[in-house]
């Protein structure tokens, strides 16, 4: 099995053209990107068609497939996934639909819902009733998710980040509550190293037919190969599941810079997949 590897673009956009975002990342020897909306504009709906064929046509020119979207809600305001509030969990929805068209038209197949800061439970709501909201908000979505070929990856994230939805397990029974094909499993080395009880390669083996989505960091918030977290284990036990998805890297530290980090991090991965 030969895996394919993107890049999650947010650390490579400051002082850089969405073109030159992909010749970079193409240069470096990734042959996807993961794009953070915010770092295309404030709104899907400030990108006109013409703007979203221009994208789509810069990423095809530096030889990358553009898999999807991550950070759906990140630096957004008046969006909220498990809130009581039901104009925002509405709004919330038609965010999530806008993203999926713009998913969609610049090419890609897959959003990543993280985003911990729009989905904590309010004080005093219980596990339950956030649970109730998520899944009113991701039923309202799914259409326009089957519709346009999009699959929603639910992203755990560790207690340190967020209040709900911290486990894998708890991910698969949401997209089993909404229902739909399109609904599936994120899975996060940090998160899993960070919140979960067992290693990831045995989170990894747990759900191999319910994961669309893989993203690769250290615990420390570094690229691959640039902590403690050994990716042999997790590289063999994707292989052994056969994981035919991409593989994106997601950086948050600084480390030796965002270039050097996105280089390190493929050759890391790329030897460690060659040895096993």
């Amino acid at each position: 099995m030969t895996f394919r590897y993107a890049y999650c673009n947010e650390t490579l956009a400051p002082g850089r053209t969405f073109r030159e975002q992909c010749d970079l990342i193409a240069s470096l020897g990734y042959t996807g990107i993961e794009i953070a909306p915010f770092t295309l504009a404030d709104a899907p709906s400030d990108l006109s068609p013409a703007d979203r064929e221009a994208l789509k046509a810069d990423a095809e020119a530096a030889g990358l497939t553009v898999l999807g979207l991550h950070w759906l809600l990140a630096k957004t305001t008046g969006f909220h996934l498990t809130t009581a509030d039901a104009a925002v969990r509405k709004a919330t929805a038609g965010r999530l639909i806008e993203l999926t068209d713009l998913c969609a038209d610049l090419g890609g197949t897959l959003m990543v819902l993280g985003s911990p800061q729009q989905r904590n439970r309010e004080p005093g709501m219980s596990l339950e009733t956030a649970t109730d909201h998520a899944a009113e908000v991701l039923r309202a979505v799914a259409p326009r998710l089957e519709e346009r070929g999009v699959t929603l990856a639910l992203e755990p994230l560790a207690p340190a980040e967020t209040d709900f939805l911290q486990t894998c397990e708890e991910a698969v029974a949401l997209a089993e509550r909404v229902g739909s094909p399109r609904v599936r499993l994120h899975q996060d080395v940090k998160a899993m190293v960070g919140g979960e009880s067992e290693p990831p390669a045995a989170i990894i083996r747990r759900f191999p037919q319910q994961t669309a989505h893989f993203h690769a960091n250290d615990a420390n918030l570094l690229g691959p190969g640039m902590g403690d977290t050994d990716f042999a284990p997790i590289l063999t036990a994707l292989k052994e599941t056969g994981y035919d998805g991409w593989i994106s890297v997601e950086v948050f530290a600084e480390g030796p810079g965002p270039v050097e980090t996105a280089r390190l991090s493929l050759e890391h991965l790329k030897t460690t997949a060659a040895a096993i």
